[in-house]
């Protein structure tokens, strides 16, 4: 496919990838088709949680030895953390490996009733090892390639941190993915930080300040309805907590699509942002066909099989999406942000 697209589809690709635990393996299989099958310089990443792995990973393998290296880094990573947990050994799954079985889940809502200093009190962080034996952070912080912007919750305020290229460190990745029921909050400068899920999951206006971007994609995770109406308190718990991880997002996704269409319809001047919101090609790839029957246990499922099955997933959505709208990229977009992100939209159709 490379070889066959004019120079104007070769344009210039920002990146925004959503958070959700191991289902980042489902971003890891479209960044793998895209990395094989479009010559798309990209040029800007945002990530939370998960995605600000899939992020820092992806940077690094391009700057090592370029999209083969990025698709062999991705794939190293979350293969190893597959690994990282005997999970039939231990019992923790049930029978289709989808979800966990009784004597896990007890356990995890046990958890919510500890300090993570109680829940972990070793302090086991399977994602700072693998991570620091995988990425160059001080090459990632000087190289001027590729900008990053990972995103971090202030644990004290609630109020997002995106930290760029130039502060991007081991700690800030595993600050976008502190999980505040598992481990402590990652302190950095003295500040405490949570998951970045919670108030952006991703960071999209950030990547609107790249002066070379012409096409913006957005990697979802979350599903664009979340099943029928909760009844039972535990229901209602785990929908309340859904919302609220993903209300930053569509938050900025509202504010965005209002944006683009005031640039393109507004009577006024247009200044430097309307001229950059008008010329951005805007795309979304979404799990949602994928991910939206599996239970919300599975985001917590680092099994190697399952990561395999979503890694899989992902990429046959991004060689469908490809196939259809490929050739969209540097000439206009594909998402309708207001359909998709606009006040009151109960489904992407």
């Amino acid at each position: 496919m490379i070889g066959l697209l004019p120079l104007r589809q070769r344009a210039p690709l920002g990146l925004a990838l959503q958070g959700g635990g191991a289902h980042g393996a489902f971003t890891w299989g479209v960044l793998d088709a895209l990395l094989e099958h479009t010559p798309n310089p990209i040029v800007a990443v945002s990530g939370a949680s998960a995605g600000a792995m899939n992020a820092v990973l992806l940077a690094h393998g391009l700057i090592e030895g370029g999209r083969d290296a990025a698709r062999a880094v991705l794939s190293d990573f979350w293969q190893d953390l597959g690994r990282s947990v005997p999970w039939e050994a231990l019992g923790l799954l049930s029978g289709d490996g989808q979800r966990l079985s009784p004597g896990a889940t007890w356990m995890m809502r046990w958890t919510q009733w500890m300090s993570p200093a109680q829940a972990n009190p070793m302090r086991i962080h399977p994602l700072r090892e693998l991570l620091a034996r995988r990425v160059d952070f001080e090459r990632l912080r000087a190289q001027n390639r590729i900008e990053l912007h990972i995103a971090a919750t202030h644990a004290n305020t609630g109020r997002l941190r995106v930290f760029g290229t130039r502060e991007l460190s081991l700690d800030a990745v595993l600050a976008s993915a502190c999980l505040p029921t598992l481990h402590p909050s990652v302190d950095i400068d003295g500040e405490p930080y949570w998951d970045g899920g919670f108030s952006a999951n991703p960071p999209v206006w950030p990547l609107l300040q790249a002066s070379a971007l012409r096409d913006l994609m957005i990697v979802m995770l979350s599903p664009w309805q979340l099943g029928g109406t909760p009844k039972s308190a535990e229901e209602i718990r785990e929908r309340s907590l859904e919302i609220a991880f993903n209300a930053g997002y569509l938050r900025e996704m509202r504010l965005i699509a209002e944006a683009v269409e005031w640039s393109r319809h507004g009577w006024w001047p247009r200044g430097p942002l309307e001229r950059r919101l008008r010329r951005t090609h805007w795309h979304v790839v979404d799990g949602d066909d994928h991910l939206s029957g599996l239970h919300g246990d599975s985001r917590l499922i680092a099994h190697r099989p399952l990561l395999e099955r979503l890694r899989d997933g992902g990429r046959q959505r991004a060689l469908d999406w490809l196939a259809q709208h490929g050739r969209a990229f540097g000439s206009r977009s594909t998402a309708d942000l207001q359909r998709l992100f606009g006040t009151h939209r109960a489904s992407r159709d």
